[in-house]
């Protein structure tokens, strides 16, 4: 499952591997935010086609959106991928170009392991880029 609107690295990478693209989107009236409900619809939507559907990427800080998670929702979104047995893919390459007081990161990683088990058992492949947040933007 890959969010709409999206960097398109995701959506070309799928494509290209000859996959399917499993869009979520995101609520632009909730500054951004993933919507649990929308997200269990479009699950059962797409696995009722015949999909196995595998893995989810988190892109926070978002782009092209700017937007940042909060705890509440990350916690959500863990909650649902253990529930669906996905992996998580949390791209956080932006996370030191924040350029307001009013949002605050904190890694997808940070928020599983300090949540009950099972949901701290939760596979999460985080990533970072020095270009993005040193050198970059």
């Amino acid at each position: 499952m890959v969010p709409i609107p999206q960097y398109p690295l995701y959506s070309a990478t799928i494509n290209l591997l000859g996959l399917n693209l499993v869009p979520y989107y995101l609520e632009e009236k909730k500054n951004w935010a993933v919507d649990i409900k929308t997200l269990e619809e479009t699950y059962k939507a797409y696995t009722d086609k015949g999909l196995r559907i595998k893995a989810f990427v988190v892109i926070n800080p978002g782009n092209p959106t700017g937007n940042v998670f909060d705890e509440e929702n990350l916690r959500n979104t863990v909650k649902f991928c253990y529930e669906k047995n996905m992996v998580v893919l949390s791209d956080e390459v932006y996370q030191n170009n924040i350029y307001t007081n009013k949002k605050k990161f904190v890694s997808m990683r940070k928020i599983a392991a300090n949540m009950s088990s099972p949901y701290n058992n939760v596979s999460i492949f985080s990533y970072n880029s020095t270009s993005k947040g040193y050198y970059g933007e």
